[in-house]
């Protein structure tokens, strides 16, 4: 039987750490193979593959991000019925959600499919660009359910305490994508169509692989017939937690797809520019996404376990860590961040070095409010009240939305490199007292439990 970890008693910190750690291994390497498209794409392609790649991108973080927030907001009720150690409940939930994840993700990919070049043509996509932005979109989304599904699964998988099994078919996922990039690329000569086709062949495998595995080694999680009974109560707990937990990172990408669209509208070098620094900036966000997930599952579990006292424990540990970590990152970007640029432009490209450059010293200046965002929201989001971290996902909006229409035009590339962080102060204004209502709600409930449970022994 795999390794499950109960996070309802130790110490907070080495808890949180142990368990972040193969996230950020998964998450590196699920970057790394985002960072190999773009390398491979920009290298050998040219800058125009590669904006045909970048152009898309917020389109898809709106969509594959709406699908991973339901997954992991599916594994919430899991993680709480474990930590409470109801079982019989805890696989019953297992059951409906992988039903409705065949539904959902069969449906959005159908959707997304058809729309396609409207939203393309809808963000501007410069002609010289369209068609490969096109090829890229459409084969991403047609591969929607393998993605959902090794999501999904790395999800529960978490929920119980196991945050290292999804690395492993991971690393496997990432090193199929890489030789499946060079074969479609350079063998076949597929294009920017070969990049997506890699990395859809890649999670599908990874999504089969994590499925058996969990069948065969998670006793845990072996339901009887009656356990896979679709049930509309369990099925309406799931959806009422992972939609909005969904629709905050669409929401997010909402404010995402202006930017992009006014970034867009500067020209070919810009949007290349933009592809880069992103892809760069995603990788260094890794460590701050890795600590907010382990703090849902933690979160999730000491809420199931009635113990809001260790959840604040826990967020006062996570915010320690993601100090050294933000000022580590500063001192490697504002040091290197030129040098980076190289992997995707080639050094005669002066002026789109120069811009990538300047968009992560930017971002990377403003790391400790996207620290603080990650650990507050998913901490909110583990104690179910994913309704409410949406909310935050509504303010980083408005905040992309007034970049985009008043500083892009004002002040061009430097007016997109603010587009983030702008939205990381505006989510974290409203997440610091979402937070303190939520901890002081969790209390009142857990003491009129005790309250009521004392009244009954007397």
């Amino acid at each position: 039987m795999a390794q499950l970890r109960e996070m309802t008693a130790g110490s907070p910190l080495l808890l949180i750490f142990k368990f972040t750690l193969p996230l950020l291994l998964g998450n590196l390497l699920q970057q790394t193979y985002s960072l190999v498209d773009a390398a491979i794409v920009g290298r050998f392609l040219g800058i125009n593959a590669l904006a045909s790649v970048g152009a898309s991108t917020s389109v898809v973080f709106l969509i594959i991000g709406f699908c991973n927030g339901c997954c992991g907001g599916f594994a919430i009720p899991i993680a709480q019925k474990f930590g409470a150690r109801d079982y019989v409940t805890m696989r019953r939930y297992v059951a409906v959600s992988l039903k409705i994840a065949t539904v959902m993700s069969v449906v959005i990919a159908i959707m997304t499919s058809l729309l396609c070049a409207v939203i393309l043509r809808t963000m501007r996509t410069p002609e010289n660009i369209f068609a490969d932005a096109y090829w890229y979109l459409l084969i991403t989304f047609i591969g929607i359910p393998f993605t959902f599904f090794y999501n999904l699964l790395s999800s529960i998988i978490r929920a119980l305490g196991d945050s290292k099994t999804p690395f492993w078919f991971l690393l496997l996922s990432t090193v199929l994508n890489i030789l499946l990039d060079l074969f479609c690329i350079l063998v076949l000569n597929w294009g920017v169509a070969g990049a997506s086709i890699a990395t859809v062949i890649s999670q599908g495998v990874s999504a089969v692989l994590c499925y058996g595995y969990m069948n065969r080694k998670f006793d845990i999680l072996k339901t009887q017939p009656a356990d896979r009974k679709f049930r509309p109560e369990l099925a309406q707990k799931l959806l009422g937690i992972g939609i909005p937990m969904g629709l905050q990172f669409s929401i997010t990408a909402i404010g995402s797809i202006m930017l992009q669209s006014a970034n867009n509208g500067l020209g070919t070098a810009c949007v290349a520019a933009f592809t880069a620094a992103m892809r760069i900036k995603m990788f260094c966000m890794c460590a701050l996404d890795s600590l907010g997930m382990a703090m849902a599952t933690y979160c999730g579990q000491n809420y199931g376990a009635g113990k809001p006292g260790r959840i604040l424990s826990g967020i006062k540990s996570a915010m320690l860590m993601m100090i050294v970590y933000v000022l580590f990152m500063g001192i490697i970007l504002w040091g290197w961040a030129d040098k980076f640029a190289l992997l995707f432009i080639n050094v005669h490209e002066t002026e789109i070095i120069k811009d990538t450059a300047l968009f992560l010293h930017i971002n990377v200046s403003f790391f400790f409010f996207l620290g603080l965002l990650s650990i507050l929201r998913y901490a909110i989001q583990g104690a179910g009240y994913t309704k409410l971290a949406m909310f935050s996902g509504v303010s980083e909006m408005i905040a992309r939305v007034l970049v985009s229409v008043i500083a892009v035009p004002l002040w061009g590339f430097w007016g997109v490199c603010f587009g983030d962080p702008t939205a990381w102060v505006f989510a974290c204004l409203f997440l610091v007292p979402a937070f303190r209502y939520v901890y002081h709600r969790l209390v009142r409930i857990v003491s009129g439990e005790q309250s009521c449970q004392n009244s009954a022994f007397e």
